[in-house]
């Protein structure tokens, strides 16, 4: 592969990140929830070949992760032990 090939491909896959986070964003916002960290990690994205960004979730506070969870559960995503 070269050096242009390989730019290319890590273009896609940070475009790709960028897009999951968009829809996060958005699925998110449909349903009252905010995270206001929602982003790439840009440490993920370093160089001319980022073999694979990672999504930060980012750091929120209690209500909203409690939100959260109450629509992960409403949906049947949210695993119980009792």
């Amino acid at each position: 592969m070269t050096t242009t090939e390989r730019r290319k491909t890590a273009e896609d896959t940070v475009r790709a990140a960028e897009d999951a986070v968009v829809r996060l964003k958005e699925g998110f916002s449909g349903v009252g929830i905010t995270l206001p960290s929602l982003r790439i990690d840009p440490v993920s994205c370093a160089g001319n070949e980022p073999a694979t960004p990672l999504v930060d979730l980012g750091r929120c506070n209690l209500d909203t992760a409690l939100r959260l969870s109450v629509v992960l559960e409403a949906q049947g995503l949210a695993g119980h032990d009792g």
